[in-house]
């Protein structure tokens, strides 16, 4: 599997992480790893979150549930509008592999802002779910990713080509893996594993809450045929081609390369809901808490048994990246979300190309919300608002971090370490 193929495949194994107390698994949490249909998954999860209250491990296994549950709304919302992957790395949650839909529903704006604050509230009950689980709960189960699915084409069952691990096969391969390319990948879930999984329940929820918190219609009108070619959007009649003559990727025709042009083009959005946007900050905060959490937990551990997220104790290359970590990568890890901190809290300011003694603060980019336009963000009218004086983050700055990852690269490791 490529750096590339990595990265994006643990964009969609977020739903992974899942555990029990060692002394027993609950019966249920067996069930919700092994469900073959939604229903018996949706009866195992609502058993665990009964039972979450009183149990550690019913809690841990159902805030992964709850987190796999909002990534099949996501799906689901996508395939009922028929939804054709662009597979570009520039939108990794549109890499989602959803079947090809023969008969989509027509969709509309307000339907797609629904279907982004379904997925947004879902991912923001398994963090409050996964967050009651204490610190020092003794978690431990072994998954079988082939095993572990979600339901891509809403006909009720989670079929083998629908599990993580066919998942991640198809993602590398640019298409639906067969049942037998499934890779084979079995990883034993732990306490820190939790806290992996609850920043990433963070992050997704600050790229939603940011879509929200914005007006995006004229973008939704003028380009998301791209993505929903056949969803009777306003332009569909006029710049959808004949079928067949789209390709699957976002540069692999004239049409596409065209939307996505005018896809940035339209990002010119007015805010609408500013506490969301002051909300997308105190997400990513929360994931940077959450990530020193989890390192926090893996370095305080003496086993090495099929691990997730090894630390540098814990040898042996990861069978999903083909990486083994080690302890100057840690500690550029931790370096990069002090910086990461600093940012977000307007301790230094991030530097534009063009514009020499003053920096941005990010602070105030999302607790003072103004129009978010991206071309005029690049080329700096629209960052004016929020230019200072002070310490200015540099190139030298991230480049000395980003030299420890070596091959493997910083995108690679910063997307599995989190």
């Amino acid at each position: 599997m490529t750096p590339l193929a990595s990265l994006l495949a643990l964009a969609l194994a977020l739903v992974l992480p899942m555990s029990s107390a060692q002394a027993a698994m609950p019966e249920a949490a067996t069930a919700l790893f092994e469900a073959k249909t939604v229903t018996a998954r949706d009866t195992a999860l609502s058993t665990l979150e009964t039972a979450a209250a009183k149990d550690a491990a019913s809690a841990y296994a159902a805030g992964a549930g709850e987190f796999f549950s909002a990534l099949e709304l996501l799906a689901s919302g996508l395939h009922r509008h028929g939804f054709e992957s662009p597979r570009s790395f520039m939108l990794p949650l549109m890499r989602l592999p959803v079947p090809e839909n023969p008969n989509p529903e027509p969709l509309t704006y307000e339907q797609f802002r629904a279907i982004l604050v379904a997925f947004r509230n879902r991912l923001e009950k398994s963090a409050a779910t996964l967050g009651s689980v204490p610190a020092d709960a003794d978690i431990g189960i072994v998954i079988d990713l082939t095993q572990v699915g979600i339901d891509l084409d809403e006909d009720g069952t989670i079929a083998p080509d629908e599990s993580m691990a066919a998942i991640m096969a198809s993602l590398s391969r640019g298409g639906v893996a067969p049942d037998d390319a499934a890779p084979a990948l079995t990883f034993r879930f732990d306490r820190a594993d939790g806290y992996w999984l609850q920043g990433y329940a963070e992050f997704l929820m600050a790229q939603a809450d940011f879509w929200l918190a914005h007006d995006f219609r004229s973008t939704f009108d003028g380009s998301f045929h791209m993505l929903f070619p056949r969803a009777k959007l306003p332009l569909q009649d006029i710049l959808v081609p004949p079928a067949g003559d789209m390709g699957s990727s976002i540069f692999s025709s004239e049409w596409r390369i065209a939307d996505f042009i005018s896809l940035v083009h339209l990002v010119n959005w007015p805010v609408v809901e500013p506490e969301r946007r002051q909300a997308a900050r105190r997400h990513l905060l929360e994931m940077i808490r959450l990530s020193r959490e989890d390192w926090k937990a893996i370095r305080a551990e003496t086993d090495n048994d099929r691990e997730w997220l090894p630390g540098p104790q814990q040898k042996g290359e990861n069978p999903l990246t083909g990486l083994e970590v080690g302890e100057h990568q840690v500690a550029a890890w931790l370096a990069t979300l002090t910086m990461a901190e600093d940012l977000l809290e307007g301790r230094v300011l991030l530097p534009h190309f063009r514009i020499t003694g003053k920096g941005i603060n990010m602070k105030r980019f999302f607790d003072e919300p103004k129009p978010f336009d991206l071309v005029l963000s690049i080329t700096g009218p629209a960052i004016a608002p929020y230019l200072e004086s002070g310490t200015i983050l540099t190139s030298d700055d991230f480049d000395q971090i980003q030299s420890e990852f070596g091959g493997g690269g910083f995108l690679t490791f910063a997307l599995w370490f989190n």
